[in-house]
């Protein structure tokens, strides 16, 4: 059986000076392992890496003629435990320099949901379910 886990994301950066500044501007801490050619940074539920998107490539084996440009189809999430937080966190995204490319509002699904990109045009979603569990670490284990 294949672990029902998901432990770390890597985005493949373009810059990564650029990228890292922006996550730390939303206030995220970097672990001890981090160094100038990598990052990870510790959030609730996983480890979030910065790579540089070449290395990237190349460790996955991947041609850079198999990269595309916009939106990936691929959206990492914030949940957030009150609805209130999602208009919160929108603003300080925007302050950090992500671009909003859906205002806060209340979703179709009883929610209320926020989309953002990073500068590299990595998708964000800023949500809150009212149906969401959260452990004692802050991280979702149900909704």
């Amino acid at each position: 059986m294949v672990p029902e886990r998901v432990s770390l994301v890597t985005i493949g950066a373009k810059n990564l000076p650029a990228l890292r500044k922006f996550y730390q501007q939303l206030g995220w801490r970097e672990t001890e392992i981090s160094s100038d050619d990598y990052c990870v940074f510790r959030t609730a539920g996983v480890l979030l890496s910065l790579f540089p998107i070449e290395e990237l490539l190349k460790d996955a084996g991947v041609h850079p003629d198999q990269m595309t440009e916009g939106f990936k189809g691929i959206t990492l999430a914030i949940n957030v435990e009150q609805p209130e937080e999602v208009d919160r966190v929108t603003t300080e995204v925007r302050n950090a320099g992500g671009t909003i490319i859906r205002e806060a509002s209340d979703a179709f699904w009883g929610g209320r949901t926020s989309y953002f990109m990073d500068p590299e045009g990595n998708a964000w979603e800023i949500a809150w379910n009212p149906t969401a569990i959260f452990d004692d670490r802050g991280a979702m284990i149900s909704f």
